[in-house]
């Protein structure tokens, strides 16, 4: 008989930071996301990290940042799930980068981008682990008033992203 035991593995985001949790399907994962974020901005800086799952089993890894490389190393050996890829990013959004990581080949899907609180969800079988889905930040508190819509909109013309 299969047994499946569910974990919930904490993911570390420091202050200042967004990361990045998906999936991909062949080694060349890091080198193409590599060069995905890194034409994406000069200013951008990351690090990625993969789990191989097959052949050597490795994290595979690259980035522009030591500090960020080591976050996306030790988060995606926590998950420990095959395929599985950990970006963390400085200086940049994920909503700069996401349309481009998703364009990759071989990305097959993006399970959380996110600078909230974060949790992943992981199953794990006599094979190994998979991400089953994650929890991102906390459960609403209630529905936006009509000031609520007025800063939210007054939020995203301040920082850039509506006229």
């Amino acid at each position: 008989m299969m047994s499946i035991k569910i974990d919930v593995v904490r993911i570390d985001i420091p202050e200042g930071t967004n990361v990045i949790i998906g999936q991909s399907h062949f080694i060349k994962t890091v080198e193409d996301l590599y060069e995905t974020l890194s034409s994406s901005s000069p200013n951008l800086k990351f690090g990625i990290a993969f789990n191989e799952a097959s052949s050597k089993r490795l994290i595979r890894y690259d980035g522009n940042d030591q500090e960020l490389i080591k976050l996306a190393i030790e988060n995606a050996k926590k998950i420990g799930a095959g395929h599985v890829f950990v970006i963390y990013l400085k200086n940049g959004y994920p909503i700069n980068v996401l349309n481009r990581i998703k364009n990759v080949e071989e990305v097959v899907r993006i399970f959380v981008a996110t600078a909230n609180p974060l949790q992943v969800i992981v199953a794990e079988t006599d094979q190994g682990r998979g991400v089953i889905g994650v929890v991102d930040g906390y459960a609403p508190l209630g529905v936006e008033s009509e000031a609520d819509i007025q800063e939210r909109k007054e939020f995203l013309r301040k920082i850039g992203y509506k006229r």
